[in-house]
C-alpha cells in the first residue's frame, strides 16, 4: 500500500531550490521584455533608468526597509549615517503610494516650520509626488543649503493644503540633548547615528561636571520619535548604562549574519551603576531605539514608560555596488536578551502613560507601526500589533504627560511595582 506523504507547505515550496532552468527561463522571460520595450514603446527610454527601477521594485517587493540606493543616494545614506547631511529634518515613510510623516527631527526646518508626524506630503515646489518612490522624494527634499523649498501637506482634520515654505540647512543632528529637571537629568536621544554614544558619553560627563561630580538623582533617557539607526551605536549607548550580559541577538540566513552583542564593564556604567534609570519610548521609538529599550527592560536596569514602540525587529545592511550605489536588504531578525521578538509588536512598556492629546489631533496622534506596512517580514505564530500606539509629544516639557510622570516617579511622588526594577 503506498504510503501517504503530506502535501509540502507553501513555505516549504518557497524554500525548496528551484530547478536552474526555470531561474534562466524567468530572466529569459526578463531579457524578452527589456528588448521589447526598447524597441517598441513610443518613446526612446533610458535603458540605464530601466534597469534600476527593475532592481528597486525586486527589492522593494522583499520588504518595506529593503531597496536600491543609486549613486546620490547612497551618498546621503553615508551623510545620514555620520549625522551630518544638507535637507529639512523630516523623517517619512512610504504608505500605499504615499509620503508620509513619521516625525521631524529636533532643532530643523521641518520642526520649526511646524511639520507634525502623519502630515502626508502631496506636493514639493507645487509639483505633484505621486508617483514617485519613497527615495525619490528624499532626494526632492535634500538640497543645496540656504535654498528654499515649499512643502505642501494633507493633515487630518484640517480641510485645506497646508504650504511650509523652509530654507534647506545643514543637519548636523546633535543626538544627545540633555537638561535638569530639578536634580533629574533628562537625555534626549533623536537618532542612532554615529554621535549617537558620544553625545550620550559627554551629556553625563557634562551632567556631572555642572553638579561638581555629583550623581542625579535620576536618569530619564528620551527615545520617544527616535526611528533608529546603527545597530553597532545601539549596543554602544546600551553599555552605556550595562556592565555586563546581552545587548542584542541577531539571527539571519547565513551565520555571518547571527552574532550576539555583549556589554562590558567599564567607568562610565561603573559611574553610574546606582543612579536610577527610566527610559521612554512611544510608537515613533523604532529599530535601534527598541534594542536599547529591550535590553535594558530585560536586565531590569530601567522602567520603560510611555506607550507601545513602533516594531521594526530587523536588520538592514547597506551593501556596495561600487560605482552603480548600494543596495539596502534585510539580513536578519534581531532579538532582545531574553529571546523576545518584537517584529510588527514592538516593546511594551512597564507603566503605560497616554499623552493629554489637543482636541484637533485626538485620533489622529496614533500609527499602528511596523505592522501597518505592507509587505512587512512576519513570524510564524507571532502575535502583532492591531491598534495604534501613540506618537505625540507635546513641545512644553509642562504639557510633556509622560516626562513629567518619569521625573515624579524618580522624585518619590509616583509609586508602582516596577520602579525600581527588581532582578529576578
Amino acid at each position: 500500500m503506498p504510503s501517504e506523504e503530506p502535501e509540502p507547505t507553501e513555505a516549504e515550496k518557497a524554500a525548496a531550490p528551484r530547478d536552474p532552468e526555470e531561474i534562466y527561463s524567468d530572466l529569459n522571460l526578463f531579457g524578452q521584455i527589456f528588448d521589447r520595450i526598447r524597441a517598441e514603446y513610443v518613446d526612446p527610454p533610458d535603458e540605464k533608468e530601466l534597469i534600476r527601477a527593475a532592481i528597486q521594485g525586486m527589492l522593494t517587493s522583499l520588504d518595506p526597509h529593503s531597496g536600491y540606493l543609486p549613486p546620490t543616494d547612497y551618498d546621503e545614506a553615508r551623510e545620514d549615517i555620520s549625522g551630518e547631511f544638507g535637507g529639512l529634518g523630516i523623517e517619512v515613510t512610504m504608505e500605499e503610494g504615499t509620503i508620509k510623516v513619521v516625525s521631524p527631527i529636533d532643532d530643523t526646518p521641518a520642526a520649526k516650520a511646524g511639520i507634525l508626524a502623519n502630515d502626508l506630503i502631496v506636493a514639493l515646489d507645487n509639483q505633484p509626488i505621486q508617483g514617485l518612490s519613497l527615495d525619490e522624494a528624499v532626494d526632492k527634499m535634500r538640497g543645496p543649503i540656504g535654498t528654499d523649498i515649499k512643502v505642501t501637506v494633507i493633515r487630518e482634520g484640517v480641510t485645506d493644503p497646508i504650504d511650509f515654505t523652509m530654507t534647506r540647512a545643514t543637519i548636523a543632528m546633535r543626538a544627545v540633548r540633555w537638561s535638569m529637571e530639578g536634580d533629574v537629568a533628562v537625555l534626549r536621544l533623536s537618532r542612532f547615528s554615529e554621535q549617537a554614544f558620544v553625545g550620550i558619553e559627554k551629556a553625563i560627563k557634562d551632567i556631572y561636571a555642572e553638579a561638581d561630580g555629583k550623581a542625579p538623582k535620576g536618569i530619564i533617557l528620551d527615545l520617544r520619535n527616535n526611528p533608529g539607526g546603527l545597530v553597532d551605536q545601539a549596543v554602544y549607548v546600551a553599555d552605556a548604562f550595562l556592565d555586563k550580559g546581552a545587548v542584542v541577538l541577531t539571527r539571519g540566513r547565513t551565520e555571518s549574519e547571527s552574532a550576539r552583542y555583549d556589554a562590558e564593564p567599564d567607568a562610565l556604567d561603573k559611574q553610574i551603576a546606582d543612579v536610577p534609570l527610566v527610559v521612554l519610548i512611544n510608537g515613533g521609538s523604532a529599530s535601534a531605539s527598541e534594542i536599547v529599550a529591550g535590553a535594558l527592560q530585560d536586565h531590569k536596569r530601567a522602567t520603560l514608560v510611555g506607550t507601545r514602540s513602533f516594531g521594526k525587529g530587523s536588520v538592514q545592511s547597506i551593501i556596495s555596488l561600487g560605482p552603480d550605489g548600494a543596495m539596502r536588504l534585510t539580513t536578519a531578525r534581531y532579538y532582545t536578551p531574553n529571546n523576545r521578538s518584537i517584529q510588527a509588536l514592538g516593546i511594551t512598556p512597564d507603566i503605560e502613560v497616554r499623552q493629554e492629546v489637543p482636541e484637533e489631533l485626538k485620533g489622529r496622534d496614533e500609527i499602528i507601526g511596523e505592522a501597518g506596512l505592507a509587505g512587512h517580514i512576519t513570524i510564524e505564530g507571532q502575535q502583532e500589533a492591531t491598534v495604534g500606539s501613540s506618537v505625540y509629544v507635546p513641545g512644553e516639557k509642562a504639557d510633556d504627560t509622560q516626562l513629567q510622570y518619569a521625573i515624579r516617579l524618580i522624585d518619590g511622588e509616583e509609586s508602582d511595582p516596577s520602579y525600581p526594577p527588581k532582578a529576578e
